[in-house]
């Protein structure tokens, strides 16, 4: 009898331990979560490189800056910032010239100083008695550096964009134009290794007369999608 159990003792301890890795049902978990960190990496990365982030833009429309034709005192000023004015309405005096507006627009700056002299448009360096803008120009302009994706961006690209003043909200538009030279205008070559990045302006059109929330310099940022 102390013999059979010896056996058994022996058998017992010769007999190696399976791991918990050897269970059918713990190496299916292992599996499907390695297939998950796969396929999730995998889309993680497409999402990446489908689209182009530029964090630095804003939303913005050409400033019409209205002046005198010749050198005046300005008399009287008619608007104020913020007033929506319509072509040919009289914005101010200056001398016996009335200043008006060429179109339907917004007011976003006005020199109301009864007084001052201003020199007419000929004059280099004239300042302006009244800017504003045309609402309907208003697009997102986004700046890129030439190196962080700029080659890959064409006209027509769909984007997504969000308004800083709007959380995460997401909108969209289209690529409308890409800047031909960059930021700096005047011309410099470096012969160093280092060369300066150059940036570059991404004009994006989106449905103004869906978002009249949007205001002339609000923050944004966008997502260009390549094609």
């Amino acid at each position: 009898m102390e013999t059979n159990t010896k056996k058994i003792e022996s058998a017992a301890a010769e007999t190696p331990k399976k791991g918990i890795f050897s269970k059918p049902w713990v190496r299916s978990i292992v599996g499907i979560l390695l297939i998950a960190l796969v396929v999730g990496s995998a889309l993680v990365y497409k999402n990446i490189s489908s689209h182009i982030s530029i964090d630095r833009s804003i939303i913005s429309a050409p400033v019409i800056a209205i002046s005198p034709q010749t050198t005046g005192i300005l008399d009287e000023v008619y608007v104020h910032s913020g007033d929506h004015v319509v072509a040919g309405q009289a914005l101010a005096r200056v001398g016996s010239e009335i200043l008006t507006s060429k179109i339907d627009g917004l007011v976003i700056d006005v020199s109301n100083t009864p007084g001052q002299v201003f020199t007419g448009i000929s004059f280099v360096g004239s300042a302006s008695v009244v800017k504003m803008i045309d609402p309907n120009q208003l697009r997102i302009i986004g700046i890129i550096k030439e190196n962080e994706g700029l080659a890959d961006i064409h006209v027509g690209d769909p984007v997504s964009f969000t308004v800083d003043a709007f959380g995460g909200k997401q909108f969209v538009g289209t690529v409308e134009s890409i800047s031909a030279t960059s930021r700096e205008s005047g011309l410099a070559f470096s012969i160093s290794d280092k060369r300066e990045v150059k940036e570059f302006d991404i004009k994006v059109k989106y449905d103004v007369a869906a978002h009249p929330e949007f205001k002339n310099g609000m923050s944004a940022k966008m997502s260009v999608f390549k094609k």
